[in-house]
């Protein structure tokens, strides 16, 4: 019998294309019940050092994503950044928020990881240089802690309305 977490590994494994790695739970569900962030311990099996703690794993979510990167709303963000202290202090909160999860995920494993210590994702604290990560990070924390990426998931729209981009059927056969 296939348990949840084999399961949800499989989805996401379809959803990448790839096996899984360094998997310390889901970090958001799709409405459609998919998981659609991977929350990824900080250090991989390999001893590789993995700064990315939300990792956005639905294939919809981030081709559209890929789609507004290839516009100037990334540009446009770090200019406001530049321009708008209010919205500079929450993108400041939000990095310092995603190293706290970081580092409870470290001390949670009992390791260390100094090699990525005071960096976060997706450009935080002072640039936008991934909205994938920003996307996740908005997912996996609620609404408010990250709010270019509540921005990003905005523009998306509900990426999930055709229903789940991989069934479980097909993630768990094809394995």
């Amino acid at each position: 019998m296939t348990t949840q977490r084999e399961t949800d590994e499989a989805v996401m494994a379809a959803q990448l294309g790839r096996p899984m790695r360094g998997v310390a739970a889901i970090g958001h569900r799709c409405p459609c019940g998919n998981p659609d962030v991977v929350t990824t311990e900080p250090r991989l099996p390999n001893g590789t050092p993995f700064p990315t703690t939300y990792y956005l794993t639905c294939p919809r979510a981030s081709s559209r994503i890929g789609t507004l990167e290839g516009t100037h709303v990334m540009k446009e963000m770090q200019d406001r950044l530049g321009t708008d202290p209010e919205l500079a202090a929450k993108y400041r909160a939000a990095h310092e928020a995603y190293l706290a999860d970081r580092t409870a995920l470290a001390e949670a494993g009992g390791f260390e990881v100094p090699e990525i210590e005071g960096i976060s994702a997706g450009g935080m604290p002072d640039r936008v240089k991934c909205l994938h990560v920003l996307a996740g990070h908005a997912l996996a924390a609620g609404p408010g802690v990250n709010p270019l990426g509540d921005e990003v998931l905005e523009m998306l729209g509900p990426w999930w309305e055709k229903g789940p981009c991989v069934t479980v059927d097909e993630a768990v056969d094809g394995e």
